[in-house]
């Protein structure tokens, strides 16, 4: 990885982080709480104890961004955890069985593939209803084609190796092979992807909290704090700049980190 490379990854992942640890220290210091609605203080401007001022409702910007920071990132990691150990058991067992069992699973994520992601989870989210579990549920239900699919390619080309022929031969387990065999040969790829799908998850969970079917107050949302802004965008437009710098920061880093991870694992690019 190239010196530009970390000072781009140094420079996009220290925003949110901080934002994170100066919210940590004003909450510490003067005991502001991110959800205490306080109306003498709406639309305040910059102050010692306020630093980005005050929403709509007179509660702190600078909490609500670190919660909305903090909501993303467990957003995306339950999301990746989760679609990541669905798409990845579908790809092990379609590539492991073949056949009629390999066309079924790939058509279906097929079908999902036809399906524009976004929108997908849109329907999704609204059909089950606004809440965090549900805009989990949805996001996953789209994110794990891509893990399927991945986890597949690398399966087939790895399970006619010599050494995959001679844990058969050894009448090993088929769980046993896929676990200590395989996947720790796999892992590089699946690793970027997941850097790569965290980035995608949080703007997927910014998009739905910012039309509604998201995140719902009192939780905090990057998405929700930027639609929230957008009544106050002529009177008070940091409540929209505020927040979407740190999506912008926080997407920017991940993607880079994913880059540099890539870079890293990638034989071919290292020789």
């Amino acid at each position: 990885m190239s010196r530009s490379s970390k000072i781009l990854i140094s420079v996009f992942l220290a925003v949110p982080l901080l934002f994170m640890l100066w919210s940590m220290l004003w909450q510490f210091m003067y005991g502001v709480d991110a959800y205490a609605v306080n109306l003498d203080a709406v639309l305040a401007t910059s102050s010692w104890i306020h630093p980005l001022g005050c929403d709509a409702l007179g509660r702190d910007v600078l909490m609500r961004l670190a919660g909305g920071i903090e909501l993303s990132l467990m957003v995306g990691i339950i999301v990746i955890i989760s679609g990541g150990a669905i798409g990845i058991s579908i790809g092990v067992i379609a590539a492991w069985h073949g056949g009629l069992v390999d066309i079924l699973l790939m058509r279906l994520a097929d079908i999902v593939l036809s399906f524009p992601g976004i929108l997908l989870a849109i329907a999704l989210a609204a059909m089950l209803g606004p809440a965090i579990e549900n805009l989990v549920l949805a996001l996953v239900a789209v994110g794990w084609v891509g893990f399927a699919r991945l986890t597949r390619v690398q399966v087939l080309s790895v399970k006619t190796l010599p050494y995959i022929e001679a844990a058969r031969a050894n009448s090993m387990s088929a769980s046993y092979i896929v676990v200590r065999h395989m996947l720790p040969n796999i892992a590089a790829p699946l690793l970027v992807e997941a850097s790569f799908g965290l980035a995608a998850v949080i703007i997927g969970e910014a998009g739905l909290s910012f039309l509604g079917v998201g995140v719902q107050p009192p939780d905090t949302s990057l998405g929700t704090m930027i639609r929230e802004g957008t009544r106050m965008m002529l009177v008070s437009p940091a409540l929209v700049i505020w927040p979407g710098l740190v999506l912008f920061s926080l997407v920017i880093a991940v993607n880079l980190m994913g880059d540099a991870l890539r870079d890293k694992l990638d034989v071919r690019m290292a020789q």
